[in-house]
Parts: structure tokens; C-alpha cells; sequence
């Protein structure tokens, strides 16, 4: 394995990194794994960005990086870590058996196929979330403030031309307000689990992706949007890394309680599906967008978002 920090790091994490399918790998010379990307390879929004719309480099992550899941299943992957197989619960039940537990927070994209793959991506923090704070808010809320809060920064670090074209240099969404999620929330865990077959612009795309997916790289960050100057800049709550994920390598998971299997892209040919991610990448990147502008020009200290809000203003309905 590559030096990642990983033998610094309590057993029980090293543990849970290295027992999935996917080997964790260094996040700049890595392939055929999941690392972690540093957070300024991101564009959040800066300290102005209500008057001056300018993003900035994001910082460091709130939460550790704990391992990533590839795993495949008959039935649609949901609640992962409520069932007692879970392979990350068991690792932090035979550790804390008594006392305070780590809080784990979970992204499980669940990935429109014939198959039911899912790419999960599991964080953690043994530190009080403060009081009030945006991650406190989230947790406490309801789903309609978790839909309207939660955002993912896409970007394609490598992969062919058709692929990068249709998701763009940095794809950004408000992922309730695009596809459907579901929340699990408990004292010691928070998993979101994201039905990317949901919508069929991002069924289109990633069902592209998916012909495609051996030899892609892909970073995604997860972070609560600022909607306030109070609550800016944006901070990353954190980021994974995959690449050249295979298929064949995928393990089998516990069925889910979700039996609906009838999804639409299963019964389309994938040339089709091609063809849809080519057209709708033209929707997914108009030219004007907030801010007026086709181009977007820089400022100084950063970028102006003139992308943000594409993806979910075409599934609004």
C-alpha cells in the first residue's frame, strides 16, 4: 500500500481502510483505488461571495476520511449502516464497545445499472460537532433543510473526452434539489443515500461514465451550502478520490429493503443512453448563468460561480 498515513492512524481505522474492495492508494501517484484529494483542488464560496459571487480554494476537510465501499447487490443498496453485516459498524462496535463512539458520516451513491453498484464513501470525527454550527443544523434538521443544503462537487481528473465534455471542469449540484435522497440519522451515525437513477440527466451521465469507468478518476466533495454571510466561506465536510474502479471487483452486499428494480435505464441499450449524456451536456453547461457572463472571467482572488445551480435548475420539475 502506499504511504498514505494510514499506520499513524488508531487500528480501527486502518482496519476499516483496508477491508474494502478498493485499496486505498496515494492521492497523487494512486491508481486502481480511492485516496483523499487535498480541498483546494475544490471552488467553494469565499467570505464575499454574496456581493462579489468569487469562490476560493477550499481548505481542509471537517471530517477524517475513513474508507470507501464498492459493493453490488440484487436489490437497490439503502441503509447501510443499519444492518449489523456492515462492515464499517463492526469495526467501531468491537473497538468502542463501551462509551463515547466516533461519529461516521456516509455518502452511498447508488449507481444506475443493471446491476445495483454502489460507491460509498465513509468520514468520520471523534470531536463534538459545535453547537449551532451548520454540520449541528444539518444533523437536527429535517430532510427538507438536509435537501436544500447539501451540495457535490464533481471534477473529472482523468478520463476520455466524452466523459470530461459531458460533466464539465467542475460539476456542482444541490443534491436534494436534483435527485432523491434518503437520510439515516442516529446518535452515532449519519448515512445519505443518493438514487443517482432519480433523474434522467444524471442517469444519462453516469450511465456514460459507467462504459467508461476503468479508467476514469473522479474527485467528489460533499459540503453544507452557505446561504448566508454569517455561515461563509463554505467548508468541505469531505472529499474522496476514485480511479479505474472495476466492476468485476465489486462485492456483494446484503439485499436492501428497497426491492424496486424496475428502473427505466435498465430497459434502454446503452448506445442510447450514450447519446443522451452527449446531448444533455449542452443543458447541464449553458452559457450565461448567474452572474450574466458566458465566460466566467476570474477575480483576483478567486473564481466567479457562474455554474453553480445548473444541474439541479433542470430537475425542479
Amino acid at each position: 500500500m502506499a504511504n498514505t498515513g494510514a499506520e499513524r492512524e488508531p487500528e480501527w481505522i486502518q482496519r476499516v481502510r483496508s477491508e474494502g474492495a478498493v485499496p486505498l492508494v496515494d492521492a497523487d501517484t494512486g491508481q486502481n483505488g480511492w485516496a483523499s484529494p487535498p480541498g483546494h483542488k475544490f471552488m467553494v464560496r469565499g467570505p464575499d461571495y454574496l456581493s462579489t459571487k468569487v469562490k476560493i480554494p477550499a481548505g481542509a476537510c471537517l471530517l477524517k476520511p475513513l474508507g470507501f465501499d464498492w459493493i453490488k447487490s440484487s436489490t437497490k443498496i439503502t441503509e447501510i449502516l443499519k444492518h449489523p453485516n456492515s462492515r464499517v459498524r463492526k469495526a467501531i462496535e468491537d473497538e468502542f464497545r463501551s462509551g463515547n463512539k466516533p461519529f461516521v458520516w456516509a455518502f452511498n451513491l447508488q449507481v444506475p445499472s443493471k446491476d445495483n453498484y454502489s460507491a460509498v464513501a465513509y468520514f468520520t470525527t471523534t470531536e463534538p460537532i459545535p453547537e449551532g454550527s451548520l454540520m449541528d443544523q444539518f444533523l437536527k434538521c429535517d430532510d427538507g433543510f438536509r435537501n436544500s443544503r447539501l451540495k457535490l462537487i464533481a471534477n473529472i481528473v482523468k478520463g476520455p473526452w466524452i466523459v470530461r465534455k459531458a460533466v464539465g471542469e467542475q460539476a456542482i449540484c444541490i443534491i436534494g434539489r436534483a435527485l432523491s435522497c434518503s437520510y439515516s440519522v442516529s446518535d452515532t451515525f449519519l448515512e445519505v443515500d443518493v438514487d443517482i437513477g432519480s433523474s434522467m440527466v444524471a442517469s444519462a451521465i453516469v450511465h456514460l461514465a459507467f462504459g467508461y469507468i476503468t479508467t476514469l478518476t473522479v474527485d467528489l466533495a460533499f459540503l453544507i451550502e452557505a446561504q448566508t454571510e454569517s455561515e461563509l466561506p463554505e467548508q468541505l465536510l469531505g472529499a474522496v478520490r476514485f480511479s479505474d474502479l472495476d466492476p468485476t471487483v465489486a462485492r456483494p452486499a446484503e439485499p436492501s429493503s428497497d426491492r424496486s428494480l424496475g428502473t427505466l435505464q435498465s430497459s434502454l441499450p446503452t448506445r442510447l443512453w450514450k447519446s443522451l449524456g452527449q446531448g444533455f451536456s449542452h443543458i447541464l453547461h449553458p452559457g450565461p448563468q448567474e452572474n450574466g457572463s458566458s465566460s466566467g472571467s476570474p477575480h483576483a482572488n478567486g473564481t466567479v460561480d457562474n455554474k453553480e445551480g445548473s444541474f439541479e435548475e433542470i430537475n425542479k420539475g
